[in-house]
Order: C-alpha cells, then sequence, then structure tokens
C-alpha cells in the first residue's frame, strides 16, 4: 500500500480557509475579481456550502457558508476581521482595478512601497481583507532598515 502524502499534490501547508456569509456568491466575486478557478464545490443541507475550494493564481483558498451553531462566522458577522491575505500578482494595477469593478473597496491604493513591492489594499463584499502586491525591485535589508528610518523621522517630526 502506497504511502499518503502528508501535504496532498498541488496544495500548500497554509492554506486560507475562508467563512462567507453566502460562500456561492463569494465564489463568484472571486471568480470575476480574482480570475479565481472553482475546483470543488460541496453543498449540504439547506443548500449551504460545506466545503468549496478555489485557486487565485495557483493557490488554494477554501470556503465554507456561515453556520453559527457551528461557531462558523465571517467578518460581517463578526463586524470586522483582523486578518489580511496577502497575495502577489503579475500586474496589481490591473487585479486591483478589476476587484473594484467587482466590487471590492480600496482599503489602500497602490503605491510604490520601500521594500520593493506595488502594494495596494482591498476589502471584499464578505469583509475579507487582501493585501495585494507585484514585486517591482529588489532591496536589501539595509537599504529596507534606511527607508524605515527615515520614515520613522518623518513620523516623529
Amino acid at each position: 500500500m502506497p504511502k499518503v502524502k502528508p501535504v496532498p499534490d498541488a496544495m500548500h501547508t497554509v492554506t486560507p480557509h475562508l467563512i462567507c456569509a453566502g460562500a456561492a456568491d463569494a465564489i463568484e466575486f472571486y471568480k470575476k475579481a480574482f480570475k479565481a478557478v472553482e475546483e470543488s464545490r460541496l453543498p449540504g443541507p439547506q443548500g449551504r456550502l460545506m466545503h468549496a475550494m478555489i485557486r487565485i493564481e495557483g493557490s488554494a483558498v477554501m470556503l465554507v457558508d456561515e453556520m453559527p451553531e457551528c461557531g462558523a462566522l465571517g467578518p460581517r458577522s463578526l463586524k470586522g476581521s483582523p486578518v489580511t491575505i496577502h497575495l502577489y500578482v503579475e500586474d496589481v494595477d490591473a487585479f486591483v482595478r478589476r476587484a473594484v469593478d467587482a466590487g471590492a473597496k480600496i482599503t489602500m491604493p497602490v503605491a510604490d512601497m520601500f521594500w520593493g513591492d506595488r502594494y495596494g489594499k482591498l476589502e471584499d463584499p464578505f469583509g475579507h481583507h487582501w493585501s495585494v502586491a507585484t514585486h517591482v525591485r529588489d532591496v536589501s535589508p539595509e537599504e529596507m532598515q534606511k527607508a524605515m528610518q527615515k520614515m520613522g523621522a518623518k513620523e516623529t517630526v
């Protein structure tokens, strides 16, 4: 009997698992906004999704409908989320435009950052936070440290 792999093929060791008020609608949003590809959907009793999986830029994201009776509540029910999911993409500006056109809200406009990424932040219609970036230049740890020190000096002035 062949040994089962502890991490299945095409999966990473860390995989976001989003709880959404309306997971089926969330899947459609992610398809339109993030060019997600739906891989699986397991509907349960009362039509709620017990499990679903999409891929965004090649990475798996799992989804489930809210199930308050099991303690599964999404950001809207919890009045926010302390979690931000980070995506690296080929063209952050085009990605953010498409996401906004599909219903996401910009919470930090895209800009060039001192650490070498062109970076911005979004909130999706389901309350999940996303940071999105395209790496545009390599920056040494020393350069990063100097840039942070300059920022700190500006904040204290």
